[in-house]
């Protein structure tokens, strides 16, 4: 099984869960002269931030936030957001460790309530992993094969 997984560098997911994955890179030359990884399968360059977060969003099969700055937290938002919203299908989405856990509450108190008609406030979009090993375990009991 091959699947497009969008992490951030330093994911910590463990050897034997990346291989056999395929890991797109998204970059554009807003990073420089970057390479990529020899984890990245497929390397796909676009003009803009914006373009580079909407295909990273596009081309994930799930994804898995680890510890970041303004960068991710844009990431996490975004991708929360149309999922929330239902402008993307449902896509397993889970936070490593306990760094997202302050916000991703705050914002599931703020859609709580019969008042707000969105997905996070029904059901968690985005469920919390402790471990590398358990994120990848979440993503592969929500991954179907490839048909």
């Amino acid at each position: 099984m091959h699947r497009r997984i969008r992490r951030h560098d330093g994911s910590g997911l463990p050897r034997s869960e990346r291989c056999g994955r395929k890991d797109v890179r998204s970059d554009g030359g807003f990073f420089g002269a970057a390479k990529a990884n020899e984890w990245v399968d497929v390397e796909v360059r676009v003009g803009t931030w914006q373009e580079r977060l909407f295909e990273i969003i596009r081309l994930a099969d799930g994804f898995v936030a680890c510890k970041g700055g303004t960068g991710t937290l844009a990431e996490l938002a975004v991708a929360w957001e149309m999922m929330n919203k239902s402008v993307i299908g449902a896509k397993p989405f889970v936070a490593l460790g306990e760094f997202w856990q302050p916000i991703l509450k705050s914002v599931r108190e703020a859609e709580a309530g019969p008042a707000t008609p969105s997905a996070e406030g029904n059901e968690q979009i985005i469920r919390a992993a402790g471990s590398p090993e358990e994120a990848a375990e979440i993503l592969a009991s929500s991954l179907s094969p490839e048909k």
